[in-house]
């Protein structure tokens, strides 16, 4: 028989059973933890919390001293970094400090299928009618594709339970939830979503379980410790042939060549882990370049990400949403006064441009700084760890089996790049290769510019946008092969039974379906070289206020309406 113990909670100590000897000591992460478990659970706490302060104050009464409150950092002079800047104007403050409890206004909250089931079941526990966050948006891209029936019941029952409560529901068979939702963000603004890619490119997002998704969706806020920040700041100029992807690993490559980051398992060490990746010296980008940045946070185990940007790209970006929304009214999605609003407020951010900064004197956990003349050639993930960042050199004529290009890592770009690579094959590819736009937007667009004729020829697979391999739940790749992916991770067994992936961009993923191999940084050159030359065609991104079809719609919409 093992040992009895005395667990005493407020003491914070571990005794024998009935005796005063003392085995271990503890302390409590927050004092409120324990007010936590008497009333249920962190939601009821704070649900009773807030609806005893604000009846005290309607009744005239001091404010109650039975909740324990949670302790709070010690006050600094130094700066705000831009997310405590963003969650601080969240909040009604200036900023918010490391190791604060605070409860930020959700501003925009996705939901995803897996999930979309539990967080309902939760919406119906808090009696929710009708959504106090803005923009609730539901999606179905992890189940489209290859439904169970649980899954195709999901998709009849969810979209209403959505939309009645004034939330924007897709489609089975639209696209990926990040993709979408990325297009109905306000700068500067926070959010949350039931998947851990809810990382948005503009503004910033902590992602959560489904009860803190119906939670922040019901109620308007969502708890927050406020996490550290962990700065990377890029400087120079991109060299020839290397992509974003290749700048998306080169953060944790850095951060292993500074010591910040070990791949052992054995004493792990992650300084991205539980704090907010900053990133810096990349402002030109376009958001869906940015969103390759912000989206790889969560392969950092990162709590959240901010992207510096110039106005110019959100502006444009800005414009784009604003012709989609109102296309989205026209084709009949709901909640349609939610899409209008969030219209209306992205052409009032639009009207008057400002955006928040970090300051000089902010202080961060950590600090990398990477000189892009220094990344030279392509950086991938190796088997099976998204933090197992090596050069193309180091592994370099590996066979190749399979290539997927697909997941919320990608836009229409990386799809024409392909493309473009591909026409060029004669007979068939030595590999299987698997292609999924994130969005149907995009898919349709490919197919209009003639892409999918080419991709039919060269024998690729086309999946319906979503997650499709990414997720790993649906179609997957054979046991024991080697795999190139555009995907987010490549964990153990998530694309295939013991199968074997590499991360890389879409580019080089395409050169190895070509080759059955990856290749040598020359031939990679060689390729990436043609593509450089068709590129201003090639990354071209969906701006729908200059497509005459989505432009035409958004005229047309019957637009309800609204109070932004």
């Amino acid at each position: 028989m093992g040992d009895v113990i005395d667990v005493y909670p407020y003491a914070g100590k571990v005794c024998k059973h009935d005796s005063d000897e003392v085995i271990t000591t503890f302390e409590m992460k927050t004092p409120v933890l324990l007010d936590e478990v008497r009333a249920g659970g962190r939601i009821p706490l704070i649900i009773g919390r807030g609806l005893t302060s604000k009846a005290r104050a309607e009744l005239g009464l001091p404010e109650f001293d039975l909740f324990k409150t949670p302790d709070q950092p010690a006050e600094s002079t130094k700066g705000y970094t831009l997310a405590q800047k963003m969650v601080g104007k969240a909040c009604g403050v200036a900023g918010v400090r490391p190791g604060t409890y605070c409860e930020p206004k959700m501003t925009t909250v996705g939901s995803q299928d897996t999930t979309g089931p539990m967080t309902r079941d939760e919406l119906k526990d808090l009696a929710c009618l009708g959504f106090s966050t803005d923009l609730v948006m539901q999606s179905f891209c992890h189940t489209a594709a290859y439904p169970k029936p649980i899954d195709v019941k999901t998709h009849h029952t969810l979209p209403d339970f959505i939309m009645t409560r004034g939330g924007v529901s897709l489609r089975p068979g639209d696209g990926i939830i990040h993709s979408w939702l990325n297009r109905m963000l306000l700068p500067d603004t926070v959010g949350t979503g039931g998947d851990s890619h809810t990382r948005f490119p503009i503004g910033i997002s902590f992602p959560a379980g489904s009860g803190l998704v119906a939670f922040a969706a019901a109620t308007g806020v969502m708890p927050l410790d406020m996490p550290e920040s962990i700065l990377v700041r890029f400087k120079g100029k991109m060299q020839p042939g290397i992509t974003l992807r290749d700048l998306v690993h080169a953060i944790p490559y850095y951060a292993i060549q500074a010591g910040l980051l070990t791949v052992e398992k054995k004493g792990k060490k992650n300084a991205f882990s539980g704090r907010i990746l900053e990133i810096e010296g990349l402002d030109n980008l376009s958001i869906e370049q940015a969103f390759e940045l912000s989206d790889a946070s969560a392969e950092r185990s990162a709590a959240g990400c901010t992207i510096k940007l110039a106005k110019e790209p959100i502006i444009e970006y800005l414009n784009s949403n604003i012709t989609l929304l109102r296309w989205m009214i026209e084709q009949g999605y709901g909640d349609p006064r939610t899409l209008e609003r969030r219209a209306q407020a992205m052409e009032a951010w639009v009207a008057n441009p400002e955006l928040l900064e970090a300051d000089k004197d902010a202080e961060y956990a950590e600090i990398i700084e990477i000189d892009l003349a220094d990344v030279k050639e392509p950086v991938l993930c190796a088997p099976n760890d998204p933090d197992d960042a090596r050069l193309l050199s180091s592994v370099q004529g590996e066979k190749i089996d399979e290539v997927f290009i697909g997941s919320c890592m990608t836009n229409i770009g990386h799809f024409r790049a392909a493309g473009k690579l591909l026409d060029q094959v004669k007979g068939q590819l030595p590999t299987r290769l698997w292609l999924s736009p994130p969005t149907k937007m995009d898919a349709h667009q490919l197919t209009e510019e003639g892409y999918y004729g080419i991709y039919g020829k060269a024998g690729a697979r086309m999946e319906m946008p979503g997650c499709s391999l990414c997720m790993g739940n649906q179609a997957r790749v054979e046991p024991n092969s080697t795999v190139v992916s555009t995907s987010t991770r490549n964990f153990p067994n998530r694309l295939g039974d013991g199968a074997n992936v590499y991360l890389a961009s879409a580019e080089l993923a395409s050169v190895a379906s070509i080759l059955g191999r990856l290749p040598t940084v020359e031939e990679y050159m060689g390729y990436a070289n043609q593509i450089d030359t068709m590129a201003a065609d090639v990354y071209r991104y969906l701006s729908f206020d200059q497509i005459a079809e989505f432009r035409e719609a958004a005229a047309n919409a019957n637009i309800p309406a609204v109070q932004v």
